[in-house]
């Protein structure tokens, strides 16, 4: 088993971005948070699926250069290969969770996109 405590990580900001609970050693599960105007940045995983789930505040997640609105309750999913970003287009922090799997670490490639 085992046990972490979110209240102490950091996320990779200070007060924003991914926070990693477990890492390996067959997933990545973690809290991601965004304030106003932040992104995560464009990019894509050659073998590892990601999926996202917002609890709280709105943007826009771009999903292999379609928009689609994010509000507290959305979920996507996305298979290796597929690019995307997240966008906070609200006032206040754009709250949530993903899982990556398989464990990969080293599998991310950033993507630009126009």
């Amino acid at each position: 088993m085992e046990f972490v405590n979110a209240n102490e990580l950091r996320y990779r900001h200070g007060d924003s971005g991914p926070k990693y609970l477990f890492r390996g050693p067959r997933i990545d599960w973690g809290l991601i948070r965004f304030l106003p105007g932040e992104k995560l940045g464009a990019h894509y995983h050659n073998e590892v699926e990601e999926t996202f789930y917002f609890t709280g505040g709105t943007g826009v997640f771009l999903a292999d250069g379609e928009e689609h609105r994010i509000e507290p309750g959305c979920a996507f999913r996305m298979e290796p290969g597929e690019t995307h970003d997240i966008i906070n287009t609200g006032r206040a922090p754009l709250e949530g969770m993903f899982i990556k799997h398989v464990y990969k670490p080293d599998d991310k490639v950033d993507a630009e996109v126009s």
